[in-house]
């Protein structure tokens, strides 16, 4: 890792040792005594520490640890939104296309940097060959409906989630080398804009903007998250090939992308009849839980970055 991965991941180190002496010290008050709120931002800051040294050390491995931890990322993504998928005999052998061959082939395809086809594998040729294998089986009870959603996990939890490593095949003039700092960039900004939204929320929300899909989510958390996680989009600007108003504009689509990712996410929950998408992470619920902003934001931040900066 260059000089300046290596300050960024110091920072995040820093403000999580900050965040671990909060955590302790409110614990501490506490004598003891169960605390939901309290007992829950320790586990969320627990949670934080493991995912970024499990990001760190693919970072440090390089580019194809980078693709694996994404594809693994992938994987268990998938496997979340299709669990809650009512299936039927008839569609094993398009779930099976779908973890064994559209997952692994769309991860070979960004390591081998074909974006011709990476761009256009899920989205044409696998969306036209699941409901083909599905209805190899004859059966034709909610048909649509069972196929739409398989095509549906696969293009948010692994066409959509390969944007993120995709970003390492792009050639910025003046930027070579340094592509895995764009991947930090995107993830930094749109978890924190979410952080940022519940922080505010809980201090200043009064105005539910979403309250059948999303309740904990107001109007003043939306608008204060979404603004100062933009504004530490600007601040990140010595990361990115982005001067410092690009890379405000930038973090603002991107947030603005991931909120829309998450009440998206959340009508399919609610849906579903869940709360959680798994219990993979603690404190954080699932997979999907964690990755429903990056989901909307990565695909748009690959090829604006890619028509603007390449």
């Amino acid at each position: 890792m260059d000089s300046q991965t290596l300050m960024l991941f110091g920072g995040i180190g820093m403000i999580l040792v900050l965040a671990s002496l909060i955590g302790l010290i409110l614990k501490l008050r506490t004598r003891g005594a169960p605390n939901a709120v309290i007992d829950n931002l320790n586990a969320r800051i627990n949670a934080w520490w493991v995912m970024v040294v499990v990001i760190g050390i693919a970072f440090w491995l390089g580019t194809g640890a980078v693709i694996l931890l994404f594809y693994a990322v992938s994987f268990y993504a998938l496997r979340e939104f299709l669990t809650l998928t009512p299936t039927r005999r008839s569609d094993y052998p398009a779930l099976v296309a779908a973890f064994y061959l559209a997952l692994p082939l769309q991860y070979l395809l960004i390591y081998f940097d074909w974006y011709g086809l990476f761009s256009i594998f899920i989205p044409v040729y696998v969306f036209l060959l699941l409901p083909i294998l599905a209805s190899l089986g004859g059966d034709s009870t909610h048909f649509l409906e069972r196929a739409s959603k398989v095509q549906w996990g696969l293009m948010i939890a692994v066409f959509c989630v390969s944007f993120v490593p995709a970003l390492l095949t792009l050639d910025i003039a003046g930027y070579e080398g340094r592509n895995l700092l764009l991947i930090a960039y995107l993830v930094i900004v749109v978890q924190l804009s979410d952080v940022l939204q519940y922080v505010c929320g809980k201090l200043f929300g009064k105005h539910k903007i979403a309250p059948n899909l999303s309740p904990s989510k107001t109007v003043e958390g939306f608008v204060g998250g979404i603004l100062l996680s933009s504004l530490i989009g600007a601040a990140l600007w010595w990361i990115t090939p982005f001067n410092p108003w690009q890379s405000f504009l930038i973090a603002l689509l991107i947030n603005l992308l991931g909120f829309a990712g998450g009440i998206v996410m959340s009508a399919i929950k609610r849906d579903r009849g869940v709360k959680d998408w798994g219990h993979m992470i603690e404190g954080h619920g699932g997979m999907l839980d964690r990755l429903d902003s990056v989901c909307f934001a990565a695909p748009i931040f690959f090829h604006l970055v890619r028509y603007w900066w390449t």
